[in-house]
C-alpha cells in the first residue's frame, strides 16, 4: 500500500514538473501547510537552519513520514526491499543483495552526480529522468555600490588615465600628458584613502602607485619642470617598498646632464650602475656610455677614454668607437688615433648579407616575397645601421687624416689603405672622393682634379660620381667645354645619375639652349623625385622661355620640400609679379621679408611694388629701410631725392644726393642736383658756391655755365661776363667734338648716334624702369648731361637749359615723376648771341 501511495506520489510530481501552471491554486497558498514542502525559498531558509543541516534519516524512517519528497529520496531503497527490481535489473542503492529489511545503506559525504535532496523539489524532481534539467541559473550580478566594486573602477580610471598621459606625449602634446599624469596622481590619492577607510591598507597596489609616480615624472620631465620632476623620482628612489627602483637614478642623471650639472649627473650614472646586475650588459654599457659623454663634455678626456675602451672591450659599438677616437684626437695621441680607427673597422654591424635581396632566377613566388621584404621595416632598420657606420668611418678618416701624418694627404691615404683591407671594402672608393672634395675645400683645385681622374677607368658607379665632380668643379670655373665633356661622361657611365643630368643641364642652360636644358631636368626628377636642384633650375628653364605658369608649378613644389629656402620664396614672388598678380605677389614678399629682413634688394622690389600701385607711404618706407642696410645703392638713394623733392623737401634730398656723389664721384649729375636743391629751396648763395665748385671740377660742362651764367646774372655779379665767355667757348668744343665724330665713315657715325641715342636712353630707362605703372611720371633725375665726359649727338647749341630736377611741382601734390622736361619758370628768359644778361 505505501509501494502504490509512493509511485503515485511519484508519478503525480513529473506531472507538475511538465505543468508549467503547477503550484497556482485557487485557494489562498498560505494556507497550504503541504506544500511548504515544494517551495523553494522556504526549503532555501530551512536548509539555513540547524533542522536541514542535519543527516537524512535512514530508509524505514523515511518511508513512516510518507511525503513525496521523502519517498522520492528513500524510493530506490524501499524498492529493493520489497523486490521490485530497479531498470536493467540492477541491484538498488542502499539495500542488500539478500533483501535484509534491516540493513540500510550508510550515508556518505558525497552526493550523486546532479542530484540534491532540497534544491530540485520545488520544481518537481523526477528521479527517472535526472539528466534532463535544462540550463543553470545565471549568476547573481555583484552590487555596483559595493566598496569592492567602487575601488576596482577606480584602479580602472586611474590606468586609463596614465595611458591616456603616454600616447599624449608621444604625440608631442605635452601639457595635456602632464595634466593628464596630475589627474592620475590625485584618482590614485583617493583610492589609497579609501582602501584605508574599508580596512584595506594591507591590499595597496604598488605596481599602480609606481605607474602614477613614474609617469609624473617623466611628463615632468617632458615639460622641462626638472626640479619637480627629480623631486617626483626622489619619492620613488627612496622608498624601499619598488623594488628595482634604483635604477630611476639614470633618468635623474639625464635631468641632471641636460641642467648641465655635470658632476651631479655621473653620481647618479654610477649609482644607477651599482643598481644593474651584472648579466644586463646591455643596460650597463648604455650607462656607461653616457659617463663617458659626461666626461667629453667636462673636458676630462682620460676619464672619458677609460669608459669607451671598456665598452669597446665588452661590446662594441659604431658610436662609442667615434667617440674614442675623438678623445684620442682631442689629446693629440696619434698611434692611438690609428689604434681606435682600426677597431672601429672590425665592429660587427649586424647585419645579414645583402645576397639574401638577390632574385632567383625563375622562381616567381620567391621574387613576390622578395619585393615585399625588400623595403619592410627590417630592411630600413639594417639600411640606416649601414648608413651610420659609413658615416662614421668617413667622418673619422677626415678628422684624423691630418693628425696621424705629417700631411692631409699621407693620412687620408692611410686610412684608405686600412679601409681596403676591412670588410667595408666599398667604402674605399668613397673615401678617395672625399679626399678629393677636402682638395677642393682647401683650394687646392689641381689636385682635387687630379683625383678625381684617377677614377675614370674605375668601375661604373665610382667613375659617374668622379665625373660628375669633375663637370661640377670645371663648370664653377666657367669651362663649358670641360664641363661638358665630363657631363657625358658621367651619363655614359651611370644613365640614371640625377646629378650628372643636372651638370648636363647647367651647361646646356649657360650656352641658352632652354628647351634642351628643359629636357634635361626634366629627366633627373624622373631619376630622382627628390632632386631639388633639377627642380630648380627646371623653373628657371620655364620662367626663361615665358612659361610662367610651369615655373610657378614648379616652386610651389619645391617650396613644399624647402619651407624656408629664400631663393624659392623669391621666385615665386617674381613671377607673380611679372603675372600681374600684386597681391600675391604682395604677400610672397613679405613673407621673405619675415626669413631675410635685411636683404635689400628685396626691400626695394617691395617699395617699387607699393610705389607702382600709388601707395608712396609704405613704398617710402621699404626704400628708407633698404637704405639703411645698403646706403650705397644708387636706384634706392635716387628714389628717395626725388620722393622728398616732389614732397618739396628739397632740403631733405640734398643729403640723398650727397651720398650718391660720394658713390659716384665721376658723375656731374648728383653735384648739380644738389646745386638745383639748393637753389628750389631759396638758397641761391650756397647754390652759386656749388656751382663753382662744379665748374672748377668740370670746367667744360655746359649746364654748370649756363646755370652760373643766370645767376650771376640775376644777382648782378661781375663774373657773369666771364662765365658767358667760357660758355660760348665750351659750346664751340662741343661743336667740333660732334663734328669729329660724325666726320667719319657712314658707318661710324651711324654708330655715334646710335650710341649717343642709347647713352640718353639707357640712363632713362634706368631709372623708369625702376618705377612702372604710376599715374604721374616724377622728373627724370638721369637727363642731366655728364659735360664733357659724355657726347650727345642730338642736343642743340643754344643757351637755354633745362632744370635736372624738372619744374618746381605745388603742394599738395607729392607723387614722384619722371620724364618731365621743363624751363625753370625762374629763369624763362633766352639769352642773347652775346650771351650776356640784359
Amino acid at each position: 500500500m505505501n509501494r502504490m501511495n509512493m509511485m503515485e506520489q511519484v508519478h503525480l510530481a513529473g506531472e507538475d514538473e511538465e505543468d508549467i501552471y503547477s503550484g497556482f491554486n485557487d485557494y489562498n497558498a498560505t494556507l497550504d501547510t503541504e506544500d511548504l514542502q515544494h517551495d523553494p525559498t522556504f526549503q532555501k531558509a530551512v536548509m539555513r537552519t540547524s533542522h536541514g543541516r542535519r543527516p537524512p534519516p535512514t530508509a524505514s524512517k523515511g518511508l513512516a513520514v510518507g511525503g513525496a519528497a521523502a519517498g522520492a529520496r528513500l524510493g530506490t531503497a524501499a524498492r529493493g526491499r520489497a523486490g521490485v527490481p530497479s531498470s536493467m535489473g540492477r541491484l538498488q542503492t542502499g539495500a542488500v543483495a539478500g533483501g535484509g529489511t534491516d540493513m540500510a545503506r550508510p550515508m556518505t559525504a558525497v552526493r550523486a552526480a546532479g542530484y540534491t535532496s532540497v534544491g530540485n523539489r520545488g520544481a518537481g524532481f523526477d528521479p527517472m529522468n535526472q539528466g534532463n534539467k535544462g540550463p543553470a541559473p545565471p549568476l547573481e550580478p555583484k552590487p555596483e555600490d559595493s566598496p569592492e566594486e567602487k575601488i576596482r573602477q577606480l584602479e580602472k580610471k586611474v590606468n586609463t588615465l596614465i595611458e591616456e598621459s603616454c600616447f599624449a606625449n608621444s604625440r608631442g602634446e605635452f601639457s595635456l600628458g602632464l595634466e593628464k599624469a596630475k589627474e592620475a596622481g590625485r584618482k590614485e590619492r583617493v583610492l589609497v584613502r579609501q582602501r584605508e577607510q574599508q580596512s584595506m591598507g594591507d591590499q595597496i597596489n604598488l605596481d599602480l602607485t609606481y605607474s602614477v609616480l613614474f609617469n609624473l615624472a617623466n611628463q615632468y620631465a617632458a615639460n622641462e619642470m626638472f626640479n619637480e620632476a627629480l623631486n617626483t623620482y626622489q619619492v620613488i628612489v627612496k622608498n624601499k617598498m619598488f623594488s628595482n627602483a634604483g635604477r630611476l637614478k639614470v633618468n635623474m642623471g639625464n635631468i641632471y646632464f641636460r641642467q648641465r650639472n655635470f658632476p651631479k649627473a655621473i653620481k647618479h650614472y654610477r649609482m644607477a650602475l651599482d643598481q644593474v646586475p651584472n648579466h644586463h650588459k646591455e643596460m650597463r654599457t648604455k650607462i656607461m656610455q653616457n659617463i663617458g659623454i659626461v666626461f667629453v663634455k667636462m673636458g676630462q678626456y682620460t676619464d672619458a677614454i677609460t669608459s669607451f675602451e671598456h665598452i669597446m672591450s665588452e661590446a662594441p659599438s659604431f658610436k662609442t668607437g667615434f667617440n674614442l677616437i675623438l678623445c684620442y684626437f682631442a689629446l693629440g695621441d696619434r698611434e692611438k688615433m690609428k689604434r681606435a680607427f682600426n677597431k672601429l673597422l672590425i665592429v660587427d654591424l649586424k647585419v645579414d648579407e645583402e645576397d639574401k635581396y638577390l632574385p632567383h632566377g625563375e622562381d616567381k613566388h620567391y621574387n613576390l616575397i622578395l619585393e615585399v621584404i625588400k623595403n619592410d621595416p627590417l630592411r630600413q632598420i639594417e639600411r640606416q645601421r649601414k648608413y651610420e657606420a659609413e658615416n662614421c668611418i668617413k667622418t673619422a678618416a677626415k678628422i684624423i687624416a691630418p693628425a696621424i701624418e705629417t700631411s692631409f694627404a699621407s693620412g687620408y691615404d692611410w686610412c684608405v689603405e686600412q679601409v681596403k683591407t676591412s670588410q667595408y671594402v666599398d667604402l674605399a672608393h668613397d673615401l678617395e672622393i672625399d679626399k678629393a672634395i677636402m682638395y677642393l675645400k682647401q683650394k687646392d683645385f689641381n689636385l682635387a682634379i687630379e683625383t678625381l681622374k684617377s677614377f675614370e677607368k674605375k668601375d661604373s658607379k665610382v667613375a659617374s660620381t668622379a665625373a660628375t665632380n669633375l663637370s661640377f668643379l670645371y663648370f664653377l670655373e666657367n669651362d663649358l667645354d670641360q664641363a661638358d665633356k665630363y657631363a657625358e661622361l658621367a651619363m655614359s657611365s651611370d644613365r640614371y645619375n640625377p646629378a650628372a643630368l643636372v651638370n648636363k643641364g647647367n651647361v646646356v642652360f649657360k650656352r641658352g639652349d632652354f628647351e634642351k636644358a628643359r629636357e634635361l631636368f626634366k629627366e633627373a626628377l624622373q631619376n630622382d623625385s627628390s632632386c631639388v636642384e633639377a627642380l630648380y633650375n627646371l623653373g628657371l628653364c620655364n620662367k626663361r622661355i615665358g612659361r610662367l605658369e610651369d615655373a610657378l608649378d614648379c616652386f610651389y613644389k619645391l617650396h613644399a620640400i624647402l619651407r624656408n629656402s629664400p631663393q624659392v620664396m623669391f621666385q615665386i614672388a617674381d613671377i607673380h609679379d611679372k603675372l600681374d598678380d600684386t597681391a600675391q605677389a604682395t604677400e610672397w614678399f613679405m613673407q621673405l621679408i619675415g626669413v631675410v629682413p635685411t636683404d635689400t634688394s628685396v626691400l626695394a622690389k617691395t617699395g617699387e611694388i607699393y610705389d607702382n600701385e600709388g601707395d608712396k607711404s609704405q613704398a617710402f618706407q621699404y626704400y628708407y629701410d633698404s637704405y639703411r642696410y645698403f646706403p650705397s645703392n644708387i636706384p634706392v638713394i635716387e628714389w628717395l631725392g626725388a620722393y622728398y623733392i616732389d614732397s618739396q623737401f628739397c632740403e631733405k634730398a640734398i643729403h640723398y644726393f650727397e651720398r650718391a656723389g660720394i658713390v659716384q664721384p665721376a658723375q656731374v649729375k648728383w653735384q648739380l642736383m644738389i646745386a638745383s636743391c639748393h637753389r628750389r629751396s631759396g638758397n641761391y648763395q650756397n647754390a652759386l658756391e656749388t656751382y663753382k665748385h662744379i665748374h672748377r671740377r668740370f670746367p667744360e660742362n655746359v649746364e654748370c655755365l649756363k646755370f652760373l651764367v643766370r645767376i650771376c646774372s640775376d644777382l648782378g655779379l661781375k663774373e657773369a661776363q666771364e662765365y658767358a665767355t667760357k660758355l660760348k667757348k665750351a659750346e664751340k668744343t662741343k661743336e667740333m667734338r660732334e663734328q669729329r665724330a660724325s666726320s667719319g665713315t657712314r658707318r661710324g657715325s651711324g654708330r655715334g648716334r646710335r650710341g649717343g641715342d642709347d647713352t640718353e636712353e639707357s640712363s632713362g630707362r634706368k631709372t623708369s624702369g625702376h618705377r612702372r605703372g604710376g599715374s604721374k611720371k616724377r622728373p627724370n633725375l638721369d637727363d642731366v648731361d655728364d659735360g664733357a665726359y659724355q657726347v650727345s649727338g642730338k642736343q642743340e647749341i643754344d643757351a637755354t637749359y633745362s632744370d635736372p630736377l624738372g619744374p618746381q611741382m605745388e603742394r599738395p601734390k607729392t607723387a614722384a615723376t619722371r620724364g618731365i622736361k621743363a624751363d625753370d619758370d625762374m629763369f624763362d628768359e633766352d639769352l642773347g648771341e652775346d650771351m650776356l644778361p640784359e
